[in-house]
């Protein structure tokens, strides 16, 4: 789904993320590496392919639009340090030529050396680009920009034609901030109560519709 946003062309792509193609920018949100080790450390049964699965669906995002940057727009970790970081180290090497940029988010709390050695460039509270202020909770906005947020997770329920309703994630624009989906499968949703001219895209089996 191909948009405009303040004059500024963004695709909006069924993996949760979207591309600035001027500036050749990836943009996701709410990765949370290292929450299913996290939970079975607390002794929960989740299966180590969540990650990994998140971690294939960004490497095949990095294929397709081939960015110069990849923007993680706050939570790239859930918790301390685990088994699953070691395992985006070495996935990381793949992808040298691209620069890694983080927008701290409440769950980023990492030392800061653990950024050094992953290459991954860290601002805090906001990165601004193309006229966009991306920062992950909007409340925190200090910018004239258009701030592009995540935090939320956002969801809407769309109906069908015998009104039943079901839950998909989605792209939030509004009038004073946008939200981007969660990109970790790993996460719930927050369902959003859309004003008049909200524009909510919402991300259905494969593809991005409006809703």
């Amino acid at each position: 789904m191909e948009i405009k946003i303040r004059g500024e062309e963004l695709i909006l792509d069924k993996e949760r993320a979207i591309y600035l193609p001027k500036e050749r920018l990836l943009a996701i949100s709410d990765l949370h590496l290292g929450k299913a080790a996290h939970f079975r450390k607390a002794g929960l049964a989740i299966p180590n392919t969540v990650s990994r699965n998140d971690l294939l669906r960004l490497e095949n995002l990095l294929q397709k639009y081939q960015p110069k940057q990849l923007l993680i727009n706050g939570d790239m970790f859930h918790s301390d340090y685990n088994t699953e970081i070691d395992e985006f180290a070495k996935w990381r090497k793949k992808f040298n030529e691209v620069s890694f940029i983080l927008v701290k988010g409440n769950h980023d709390k990492q030392k800061e050396e653990i950024y050094t050695d992953l290459a991954i460039e860290v601002h805090e509270p906001s990165y601004n680009c193309a006229g966009f202020c991306f920062i992950h909770d909007t409340i925190q906005c200090r910018s004239d920009l258009y701030p592009i947020g995540g935090h939320l997770h956002p969801g809407i329920r769309v109906y069908n034609k015998a009104k039943q309703g079901l839950k998909f994630p989605c792209f939030y624009f509004g009038e004073d901030y946008a939200i981007l989906p969660a990109f970790s499968a790993f996460t719930g949703l927050r369902l959003l109560k859309p004003k008049e001219n909200d524009q909510i895209f919402a991300i259905v089996a494969s593809k991005v519709i409006k809703v």
